[in-house]
């Protein structure tokens, strides 16, 4: 039975392994500044849909994106003012902005055709990862309706017949993002996270002078 396997992230050639594995159309699991998640090349059909499955998860619950640099998420998505000024207050950081994907760009993501959430994470495994690999598909590595392991040796139980690279980057502090969508000057909070949604609110006011 193919299981997972556990690699230490900061070992020499982990990250390489992890990018040719994510290129191939693997799953791998890292560590972020949030939860553990689990990482695809959206750009390799039919690897989004092996998170879904894995996950037991429905696919009209569209997975996030993270990126290594504000660069690979503006050629994923358009950023207005506003996006730009979230991005500078709380990037690096646990806030995922869903905005419109820019236009012809075909990624399957589930079923959202028109926006991406996007993030650049506070953590250096998946930035680097996301650096060797383009940006990475990923949702937290759990099965859907479960909490999500703090560990990576708990990833494994989880996902104990699947096989995934897991990287082992040590405890995640088990908050997940702060997800938001911009809407005329305001924001409206998907999910609250680790960012309290009053500071998104702040930061938009000093733009708007409220």
């Amino acid at each position: 039975m193919t299981g997972p396997t556990v690699v230490d992230a900061a070992a020499p050639g982990a990250l390489d392994a992890a990018a040719a594995r994510i290129a191939s159309g693997g799953v791998v699991a890292l560590p972020t500044d949030t939860v553990y998640g689990l990482a695809v090349d959206p750009t390799v059909p039919g690897a989004v849909e092996l998170v879904f499955e894995l996950k037991e998860r429905p696919s009209d619950r569209p997975v996030a994106v993270l990126v290594s640099r504000l660069s690979q998420a503006r050629g994923l998505v358009h950023f207005d003012d506003d996006a730009r000024l979230l991005a500078d207050w709380f990037w690096p950081g646990a806030l995922t902005l869903v905005l419109a994907r820019r236009p012809g760009l075909d990624l399957d993501l589930g079923d959202d055709q028109v926006t991406i959430g996007v993030r650049l994470p506070d953590h250096a495994v998946p930035r680097s990862l996301a650096a060797r690999a383009g940006p990475l598909a990923v949702s937290s590595a759990n099965r859907h309706g479960r909490p999500t392991p703090a560990t990576a040796d708990g990833v494994a139980r989880e996902f104990a017949a699947a096989d995934v690279m897991v990287l082992d980057g040590g405890p995640c502090p088990g908050r997940a993002s702060t997800v938001a969508r911009l809407v005329g000057g305001e924001v409206e909070v998907l999910r609250e996270g680790a960012l309290p949604g009053d500071q998104l609110r702040v930061a938009l006011a000093t733009r708007y002078g409220r």
